[in-house]
């Protein structure tokens, strides 16, 4: 780093320098003009040190800044992101794969070597998310390139990224298209194509498209995706299977050697419960890989739904938002309905009632209801919402508003929320979405609830609650303060190309405020009921007392047994007033769970089970698509490489013309009288001088 330092002016011109001189000059003449007991050098020596100090003093009241200018050269970042999903250990490499190909991580290594210090090479693996380092493991369950992209994007953000090499098959399972991605990375990108083209003899079951919830008695339907290459004449016999009891088959021939066919069937959803289904295709001879043969799934067949009932004065964009991101989950119904509808309605019906912009003092009827039955209620505030009887409802947020002006506000995460779990890429992208409109006004609140998200204001987290949640005489009830979930929606779709984190912010918060609503006093139940393979196992439970209310003094203990066999025994960590347990990633099985406590003299248990399924995203396609990474190559100005060309990175690095070290230029102003030497050297000029005139005898 190179810093330079000069003097430069502010409000004062610097042409005031020279009268300063002179008058320093002129003083020193004027005090030594005339000496009584000086010699000729003492008396050049007292004159230069008045006209010196005097011309310091004067200098600074024109309030001269020193500027200084630092150099930081910063050399250019080169990124290696490797792909480590289980396609590249099955299928991503070549026939008769050379020795370079089987030692890629070693291989990408070398290039820090040769590339020497001129070059900041920072090395990652990718699956479904991004982590540090290269690996030779090839053990992802899912692939997701353009997260790994939009990752390595805001790490280095403002920084000088000088290019990216990317090592993969062009196979991916998760996320958007990573084209789009690419263009906000602004770099070159070299891709490495790993793994074949050619598709190879393979039968395998390319998607099993199904609903996750079924009703008791009724059938369900099912797609089928079957596939084979290089397999022309071959009888695909596919099998259905329920807890190990054949429930269906069927035959194709493959007409063609790549051949598709998405083959429709019905199942009956018989016994309540999670209910597995094996979906299985007959090998055959020579087949590359008989993993992708077989696929399990996982249907929860449900006695009946819980309804909610969705009350609004008049339409509003947020109000189908709200009911599909809700019924994404079939546990729930959404009834929408006008306010002045409600005398139509059965409210002993609803497990929840979502109050949009409305009160429910607007409706005698369903105040009443609400009182004696303790129906949650989640009030969600807006422009229309009559602010004064929101207050008198519910004591969780009071709002105070002079005027009818809306504000926008972003989502602040609060980490001590411990009601219910969201995921930390949920909580991520809602932070990041579009600013809701709350209304304009000042905030307070009881304390007596839990918040999960504060009202963020440009770049200031204020105090205001956004989304808060309580238990008030009984009855759970949540307010959210703002409107415009519409924007979050289209939002998250246009960035992540699903609804994922509305969905699991609503779906959770439905899911806590009817929970227990025949008051049951220990419940221990988890996040969901199926775990994909390699996610942690989040269990939840609650304890309440006589007055039905949570207490989390005593230990829960809690027990889980595979059908394998395997037990696994956990002691569960306070939460807030409820409990929680992460039991980390386990094994693929189903399990039943055991929970037990003692809250005085009385014992309790809670039972259930719950599912790991396999996850064989990695398994559906063999070959790889060389053209994706083509693409980005291409339209990033980089180069596509094969594994044996990997040597050339280096040269074609150094000889690309956009990569270079950036010089930044930091420039910084202070006053030249902060710095304390100045006054150091006034004090000793004017110190030397009554030092010798003291001892000329002039004073």
């Amino acid at each position: 780093m190179q810093l330079l330092f000069s003097v430069t002016w502010g409000t004062v011109s610097g042409w005031w320098t020279p009268v300063c001189l002179l008058l320093g000059l002129l003083y020193g003449w004027l005090m030594y003009r005339q000496p009584v007991n000086l010699g000729k050098t003492a008396c050049y020596a007292l004159f230069a040190a008045r006209a010196v100090a005097v011309f310091i003093l004067s200098f600074l009241l024109i309030a001269p800044l020193i500027r200084s200018v630092a150099y930081n050269p910063q050399k250019p970042l080169i990124l290696i992101a490797q792909d480590n999903s289980e396609s590249i250990r099955l299928f991503g490499l070549t026939p008769n794969p050379s020795p370079k190909e089987r030692n890629l991580k070693a291989d990408l290594s070398q290039l820090k070597q040769q590339l020497g210090d001129q070059y900041d090479v920072r090395e990652f693996n990718f699956s479904g998310d991004l982590k540090e380092g290269l690996s030779n493991k090839f053990n992802g369950k899912q692939t997701n390139i353009s997260s790994a992209i939009r990752q390595l994007n805001e790490r280095f953000v403002n920084q000088n990224i000088g290019a990216l090499v990317l090592a993969t098959d062009g196979l991916y399972n998760q996320g958007s298209d990573p084209r789009y991605e690419a263009k906000n990375l602004k770099t070159s990108i070299y891709t490495i194509a790993l793994g074949d083209t050619v598709a190879k003899r393979d039968l395998l079951i390319g998607n099993v498209n199904y609903n996750k919830t079924a009703y008791l008695g009724n059938d369900f339907e099912v797609e089928v995706l079957a596939e084979a290459y290089q397999s022309k004449g071959e009888n695909l016999r596919l099998t259905v299977s329920e807890d190990g009891k054949q429930v269906f088959t069927q035959i194709n021939q493959a007409t063609s050697d790549n051949f598709r066919k998405v083959i429709p069937l019905k199942l009956n959803a018989d016994k309540k419960g999670v209910r597995k289904f094996v979906f299985n295709i007959a090998p055959v001879k020579n087949e590359l890989s008989v993993q992708n043969n077989t696929e399990t799934i996982y249907v929860e067949v449900l006695d009946a739904r819980q309804k909610i009932l969705l009350l609004y004065n008049s339409p509003h964009p947020d109000i189908s938002v709200i009911k599909q991101s809700i019924e994404s989950n079939r546990n729930y119904e959404v009834k929408t309905s006008l306010l002045s509808d409600l005398p139509q309605l059965k409210l002993s019906d609803y497990s929840l009632v979502i109050l949009y912009q409305v009160s429910a003092g607007s409706s005698g009827t369903l105040q009443s209801f609400i009182t004696k039955s303790k129906l949650p209620v989640w009030y969600m505030v807006g422009a229309q919402t009559d602010l004064p009887r929101l207050n008198s409802e519910q004591k969780l947020v009071q709002i105070n508003s002079a005027r009818s002006d809306m504000q926008e506000v972003f989502a602040q995460p609060v980490a001590e929320f411990s009601l219910f779990t969201l995921s930390d890429s949920t909580r991520t992208k809602l932070s990041r979405l579009p600013p809701l409109l709350t209304p304009f006004g000042n905030y307070s609140s009881n304390g007596a609830g839990q918040v999960l998200f504060k009202q963020k204001i440009g770049e200031v987290t204020t105090p205001y609650n956004l989304l808060a949640f309580a238990d008030e005489n009984g009855s759970r009830i949540a307010v959210l303060t703002g409107e415009g979930l519409w924007r979050w929606s289209l939002a998250e779709y246009n960035t992540y190309g699903n609804h994922n984190a509305l969905e699991e912010l609503l779906g959770q918060s439905v899911q806590y405020l009817t929970a227990n609503n025949n008051h049951q006093r220990f419940r221990v139940y988890p996040a969901k009921n199926v775990f994909d393979e390699g996610e942690n196992v989040i269990l939840n439970a609650e304890l309440y007392n006589e007055a039905l209310e949570l207490v989390n003094t005593p230990d829960i203990r809690i027990e889980l047994k595979s059908r394998s066999g395997k037990n696994y025994s956990f002691l569960f960590t306070r939460n807030g007033q409820s409990y929680q347990l992460d039991a980390g990633a386990l094994p693929v099985d189903e399990y039943s769970y055991t929970a037990s406590t003692k809250l005085g003299e009385q014992a309790f248990t809670a039972t259930g089970q719950l599912t790991i399924k396999p996850l064989n995203l990695e398994t559906r396609q063999s070959a790889a698509d060389h053209r994706l990474l083509f693409d980005l190559a291409k339209q990033s100005g980089g180069q596509m490489l094969q594994p044996s060309q990997i040597n050339q990175l280096a040269d074609l690095i150094r000889k690309n013309e956009n990569i270079k070290t950036v010089v930044y230029e930091d420039k910084h102003y202070s006053d030249l009288i902060d710095l304390k030497w100045i006054f150091v050297l006034i004090l000793g000029l004017l110190s030397l001088e009554w030092f010798i005139r003291k001892r000329e005898g002039e004073i």
